[in-house]
């Protein structure tokens, strides 16, 4: 956690400052040990409260522009590695853990890495060619920390299989990145076709 001093946070020091001295100044003799007490008590606890609003998780600190670019690079790369069929590169992406989930447009749920990786017999098989993709209108956005990412877009995926077509066209495609170690790492992703 950073503790930072913000407008707000000088504003209201200086508000309560004011209402010491106020209190200091105008105050009747015999009520000076009350008020002194009062404004001591005051000060400690708006002190207290201050610090803990104003002491926050770190935030985004980082280039947004360039990491948006990374992560639109990841999410490239997590489709277009089928192109020269790059195992190393999809697997760099892919959070390898138990935690990776990724729903298909038929509804069947891949649950974790390893079964995630069940699927290289298909994308491996010498039947299987990866044409060509297509992301339109992707958007990603940032949570405060700036750890996590999450994007939706519109896919259009061509393939063949055993020489006739085997696409996903007008994809909705959305999903989740997540930044270990200074990579960005997919671990969530949801497929899905329109119905009009």
């Amino acid at each position: 956690m950073n503790c930072f001093i913000n407008d707000n946070l000088l504003c209201t020091l200086f508000l309560f400052a004011g209402l010491t001295i106020c209190f200091k100044l105008y105050a009747p003799k015999k009520q000076k040990t009350m008020h002194n007490f009062f404004a001591k008590t005051i000060w400690l606890v708006m002190g207290i409260s201050l610090m803990m609003l104003n002491c926050q998780k770190e935030r985004c600190r980082i280039d947004i522009a360039e990491e948006k670019k990374l992560v639109e690079k990841t999410i490239h790369n997590s489709i277009g590695w089928a192109k020269n069929k790059d195992l190393d590169l999809l697997y760099s992406i892919i959070a390898n853990d138990t935690n990776y989930i990724e729903v298909q447009p038929d509804g069947r749920i891949v649950k974790g890495f390893r079964e995630f990786k069940k699927a290289e017999a298909f994308w491996m098989h010498p039947d299987f060619k990866a044409i060509r993709y297509e992301i339109r209108e992707l958007k990603v956005m940032f949570s405060k920390s700036c750890e996590v990412a999450w994007f939706s877009c519109v896919l259009d995926d061509i393939n063949e299989w055993k020489g006739q077509p085997a696409n996903w066209e007008n994809t909705r495609w959305t999903g989740v990145l997540e930044k270990r170690d200074g990579q960005w790492k997919m671990v969530q992703m949801h497929f899905s076709f329109a119905t009009d």
